[in-house]
């Protein structure tokens, strides 16, 4: 399977037009036999890119005092916790922000309150914040974020997850698929066979079929 995995990433970057600015890559599974109306069988997965993400991501923190001063020397955002109830009662803003940030963290004392005024935002879009101790240094947390992709069915059987970005080549691209091919798969009940189709593609390039090997 990772043979072919990268016979699928080589066409797809062989045929993606050249663009002007660096292309995400991702991988598009379609799954059958799942019955995904109940929770317990949907794929919620953290996979960490062996060969990472390709390209920094934005990473946001709910907090002040000596925290805030901590991320942002890490370079984080930092967002100011008082703001919490007034970017919930103005869902325009809210969405703006979730778009904005790849992840979140957050000082536990906010998590409620973020839970209660923007759950119904980040929550669907699996953005809610990932929760830091008082001893924690949230750098530390957002590095490790900046190798990890989410993959997300939700209750879709068809959905795609980022494996790196089109300028780390072929090689690294195909490592980063194969390890979240074999964590979506180890979910499965039957592992491949319940996977219906796989593809590949840069984000504006054509999706390219890779022949599923269900031995």
């Amino acid at each position: 399977m990772q043979t072919k995995i990268q016979e699928a990433v080589k066409k797809a970057l062989d045929e993606a037009p050249e663009r002007n600015f660096v292309e995400s890559v991702e991988l598009a599974f379609t799954i059958r036999d799942i019955d995904l109306k109940n929770p317990a069988n949907r794929i919620q997965e953290e996979v960490r890119l062996p060969q990472g993400r390709g390209k920094p991501l934005s990473i946001a923190i709910f907090a002040g005092g000596e925290m805030a001063i901590k991320a942002r020397e890490a370079g984080l955002e930092i967002i100011d916790p008082a703001q919490i109830e007034d970017l919930g009662s103005d869902r325009q803003k809210a969405r703006k922000l979730a778009r904005r940030h790849d992840f979140f963290l957050s000082e536990i004392p906010h998590m409620a309150d973020i839970g209660r005024h923007l759950g119904v935002v980040l929550g669907p879009r699996g953005k809610m914040p990932r929760p830091v101790p008082p001893n924690v240094d949230p750098g530390n947390i957002a590095q490790a974020l900046q190798n990890t992709t989410l993959v997300r069915s939700r209750d879709n059987i068809t959905f795609h997850t980022v494996v790196g970005a089109r300028n780390q080549g072929e090689e690294a691209i195909s490592e980063n698929a194969y390890e979240v091919w074999n964590r979506v798969t180890r979910q499965l009940e039957r592992g491949a066979g319940n996977v219906r189709s796989l593809y590949v593609k840069t984000s504006m390039g054509p999706a390219i079929k890779v022949e599923v090997v269900y031995s």
